[in-house]
């Protein structure tokens, strides 16, 4: 298994402003159990919740670049 070596400055230099009101949102679900997966499954491991932040967050970030 490959561990993750991004480190959180880069992650930090990838997110843009509206970026990481998005990822506070998701996490923020995360944290009332509230996050789920597209299957409908809640997320238990925090691993998969910041990987489903940093997505919908660069999502945003290429919706604002069109």
């Amino acid at each position: 298994m490959l561990a993750m070596t991004t480190s959180r400055s880069s992650i930090r230099k990838q997110i843009t402003r509206p970026g990481k009101k998005k990822v506070k949102k998701v996490m923020g679900e995360y944290k009332r159990k509230k996050l789920k997966l597209p299957s409908g499954k809640k997320v238990k491991n925090r691993k998969q919740a910041i990987a489903i932040a940093l997505s919908e967050a660069r999502r945003k970030k290429r919706k604002r670049r069109k």
